[in-house]
């Protein structure tokens, strides 16, 4: 391998079929059952269990291995508060004020949700994910960092993945638009909001949509000339 980097050897584990596809079922068991929620119980949360789930998005591929990611963790009652107020302010505008398309709010009705946000203070922790456009060494330099949103979507589908592994319970909210999120947590200009998550356990109770996962043959194309 050219470049910079030394190579080592890469550690797996060959497993036997019968072995992968148990592991493979347990997997999807475990990620089948997942669901965004609503209703945070305000129980707290060990902020450890954060660090490991933020650690484990942090493993995810990424651009020129540029790691274009920032996670802010958020638990001050204040900062949460001001993140919520901030937020229903814009949803607001966007169930009430006009600026979802009717198909969109069309879309959206199935579900339940309106602009109230109330688990922004209810959920222990508020994880933000700010996408870095660029990357600001310490003397000032700059990098071009490479397929952002790219890396960043697969960070955010693991930091989901391990926070349903350890038993918590996140929702993935964009409200739109997000600049608020940028001047109340006091980012630079090189990063930009990308995902807001509440996280905490699930309120007693609490209850989801009984939705439907489209099928395998609704999801995948198989080209194998072979078959």
């Amino acid at each position: 391998m050219s470049g910079g980097y030394a190579s080592v050897p890469y550690k797996t584990e060959r497993r036997s079929f019968d072995e992968m596809t148990d592991r493979s079922r347990s997997f999807l068991d475990l990620m089948n059952d997942r669901r965004s929620i609503r209703d945070f119980s305000p129980d707290p949360v060990p902020r450890s269990l954060i660090e490991a789930a933020i650690s484990t998005a942090a493993t995810a591929p990424s651009g020129a291995h540029r790691q274009p990611w920032t996670f802010v963790v958020v638990g001050d009652p204040s900062l949460k508060a001001r993140i919520r107020t901030a937020a229903e302010e814009e949803e607001q505008q966007n169930y009430e004020g006009g600026r979802l398309p009717p198909e969109w709010r069309d879309a959206l009705a199935p579900l339940g949700t309106d602009w109230q946000k109330p688990y922004l203070e209810t959920a222990p922790w508020l994880v933000v994910l700010f996408e870095q456009r660029y990357t600001v060494k310490p003397d000032g330099e700059t990098l071009k960092n490479y397929y952002v949103k790219e890396s960043v979507g697969i960070a955010a589908g693991l930091f989901v993945a391990a926070l349903h592994n350890m038993g918590l319970a996140t929702l993935t909210h964009t409200p739109s638009p997000m600049a608020f999120l940028t001047r109340i947590l006091e980012r630079p200009e090189n990063e930009r909001p990308s995902v807001l998550f509440p996280i905490g356990f699930p309120a007693e109770g609490c209850r989801v949509p009984d939705l439907q996962r489209k099928s395998l043959d609704e999801v995948m194309v198989v080209r194998d000339d072979s078959d």
